[in-house]
């Protein structure tokens, strides 16, 4: 039996499996997972590239190199997806405006561009020309009223002027109404960072759990693999939270 036989019908592969990959590197390439995707990890070398399983059609193959994945590199991995959930985090509460002129509230603003949505800061250059006024440049002057018409429907809760050129938001003083409805927003967005750490951490437990069934690592590994999963999950938790608490001060700061 060939070494790429034998890898084949140990990893059960055949092809690659990019979306259930992410974070898995072996060997330059993606690598499969063993009895369901999951526990030891195979990776086959081919002239040309690098790819899991059974060699594409007119490939030669060059080895195949065996990697069985530890605990620490789920912990390591689900790190990573966690401290970009963080990142992802950060950004959305960077779109929530407070009260002075931030280019980043139009982070997330979609103008119908000929039919297409499309990010507005794809379509023109956004500058702060003062401390209460943001001016949008539109690089096509046709879409400044799909730029206008966008604005409008969003949840901004600002007016635009135009002139035919530029189009300008005038950030007004917040209201207390409309800075509890914002603080209500940023709690939202937390939330949804909270959710997607705390499914982080059941990929990683899942994984481990994996391992354990497949005489990868023992019970006890397994049992300390977890706990740490939940500390990391409780430590990115924190993290959200002290954004959190930070940002509400500067949206509730009159």
């Amino acid at each position: 039996e060939s070494e790429i036989e034998g890898a084949k019908r140990e990893s059960r592969v055949g092809r690659a499996r990019v979306e259930e990959m992410e974070g898995f590197v072996a060997c330059g390439g993606w690598s499969g997972r063993r009895d369901g995707w999951q526990g030891s990890f195979v990776c086959a070398r081919y002239s040309g590239s690098t790819t899991c399983g059974v060699a594409p059609v007119g490939r030669k193959v060059v080895g195949v190199r065996w990697w069985v994945m530890s605990v620490k590199d789920v912990r390591k991995a689900s790190e990573d997806r966690m401290k970009k959930s963080l990142e992802s985090v950060g950004s959305s509460f960077n779109t929530i405006r407070t009260g002075r002129a931030n280019p980043a509230i139009l982070d997330r603003l979609m103008v119908s561009y000929y039919g297409v949505d499309t990010p507005i800061k794809q379509l023109a250059s956004i500058s702060t020309p003062s401390s209460t006024v943001i001016a949008i440049d539109a690089y096509d002057k046709t879409c400044i009223k799909d730029i206008e018409r966008a604005i409008m429907e969003s949840d901004l809760g600002l007016t635009p002027t135009s002139d035919g050129q530029m189009v300008r938001l005038n950030i007004p003083a917040l209201t207390q109404e409309r800075r509890k409805e914002m603080v209500k927003q940023l709690k939202q967005l937390a939330e949804e960072g909270r959710v997607a750490l705390r499914n982080i951490r059941r990929d990683g437990v899942d994984q481990i759990k994996g391992m354990e069934k497949n005489s990868d690592i023992g019970k006890d590994e397994s049992k300390d693999g977890q706990d740490e999963m939940q500390k990391l999950t409780d430590s990115f938790v924190k993290k959200i939270d002290a954004m959190l608490k930070d940002k509400e001060a500067e949206v509730m700061k009159v």
